[in-house]
């Protein structure tokens, strides 16, 4: 019975994000067949506030799997790209991006959509200071040793790819041309296989927290009973819950909403849904990626920087007297129903369908088996062979598709 129960949970949350996750990987997918990977390196290159504004919307306009944003942030950093620019294009693109906006808005409401993306900018701008600050040549230049050993994490495949339309002819005609169209379901569909199993994990657990786990043990775990205390020790609470988690992405927004559910603060909800960079495997591959000092460096920093935000945001939303005082999700509490959710689940659906179907006649499926293969060397004679082997591949269903 509690097992059903949990899984009932699971799938009333599921269903209640179905839509938007589908539109939000939608528009995401939209933007990146526009917005060439080949050229952020180069415009990534120095610390200027120009250049982290830059990285910051190339990481909006990116997939949102934190895995595929660590794995291509250290390929900007190896073909070139300053380690802070690359930070914080990583920092944004799973943060800043509109399918978590999206779900933040349908799940728990408009004030927590407007937290995330304030909170978001707030934490770019603390880590920018934190790394002027303290970020040191020597650190940075052992990081790049590091990284240009190619050690494997995950996703690097996806990350060496570039799908994007090449930039001839007006904008709006590249836009609704084939090859856009096939770029598109292509970003669509590798950004699902990416983050599938984060957000299936992230509704496993949220159905079983919700369905097992009383309410008043939350409400003594987060001291929601002295508001002061709880405002207090939410935002440093709550990257430590996200870490021992080990849910990422988008899949920690249910595990969010039975948080909130239970009494954590809004500081505190914020910093926890900011901490998806700093979970266990992705402190892993940081290891590999750059060395164990720099992965310590980034686990401080971060943890830092997401803590920070939260106090601020908590701190503003109440003065501005929009913390939410409502604690009951709907996702959790009332299950499937007959109303606009569904009507837009059932046009999500669609869209869905009109994606993969294009995804699959346009050498789809082939593109998708090299997600996870090691990516290719950014220099040299290696940076000749990824051009005629991840980039060329993909490319090529374009060129099929162009009468398509």
């Amino acid at each position: 019975m509690f097992l059903v129960q949990a899984l009932l949970s699971a799938f009333s949350m599921f269903w209640e994000i179905l839509w938007p996750l589908v539109l939000g990987f939608a528009l995401s997918a939209l933007v990146q067949a526009v917005v060439s990977r080949r050229t952020l390196a180069r415009l990534l290159g120095g610390e200027s506030p120009r250049h982290l504004a830059l990285a910051t919307l190339f990481g909006i306009a990116s997939s949102s799997c934190s895995y595929a944003a660590v794995a291509l942030a250290r390929s900007l950093f190896r073909k070139g790209a300053s380690f802070a620019a690359a930070m914080v294009f990583e920092l944004a693109s799973t943060n800043l991006v509109i399918e978590l906006g999206l779900i933040l808005l349908v799940l728990l409401g408009w004030p927590f959509m407007l937290a995330q993306y304030l909170g978001g900018l707030l934490m770019v701008i603390l880590l920018a200071l934190i790394f002027r600050l303290t970020l040191s040549r020597q650190l940075v230049a052992r990081a790049r040793e590091q990284a240009e050993r190619g050690l494997s994490g995950r996703m690097e495949g996806h990350a060496a790819m570039d799908m994007s339309v090449e930039a001839s002819g007006p904008f709006w005609r590249r836009l609704w041309s084939g090859r856009a169209f096939t770029a598109i379901s292509h970003y669509f569909v590798m950004d699902w296989a990416s983050v599938w199993t984060d957000v299936l994990l992230g509704l496993l657990i949220a159905g079983a927290l919700a369905a097992w786990v009383p309410d008043s043990f939350w409400r003594a775990f987060f001291l929601s009973g002295n508001p002061t205390l709880a405002a207090i020790e939410g935002p440093l609470l709550g990257p430590l819950v996200a870490i021992i988690s080990f849910v990422c992405s988008v899949g920690n927004v249910p595990l969010a909403a039975v948080l909130w559910r239970g009494g954590i603060s809004f500081g505190g909800l914020v910093s926890f849904i900011f901490a998806d960079l700093i979970v266990l495997p992705i402190l892993d591959i940081y290891r590999k990626y750059y060395g164990w000092k720099m992965a310590g460096y980034l686990l401080l920093t971060f943890y830092v920087t997401m803590a920070l935000a939260g106090y601020l945001v908590e701190l503003l939303f109440s003065l501005l007297g929009l913390i939410p005082t409502q604690r009951t999700v709907a996702a959790v509490s009332e299950g499937l129903q007959w109303n606009y959710t569904t009507v837009l689940n059932l046009l999500a659906l669609l869209l869905a369908a009109v994606l993969v179907i294009r995804f699959l006649r346009t050498g789809g499926p082939a593109m998708l088996a090299m997600m996870n293969r090691p990516a290719p060397e950014p220099s040299g004679a290696s940076h000749a062979h990824e051009h005629g082997s991840l980039e060329h591949q993909s490319k090529a269903p374009h060129e099929r598709a162009e009468s398509g």
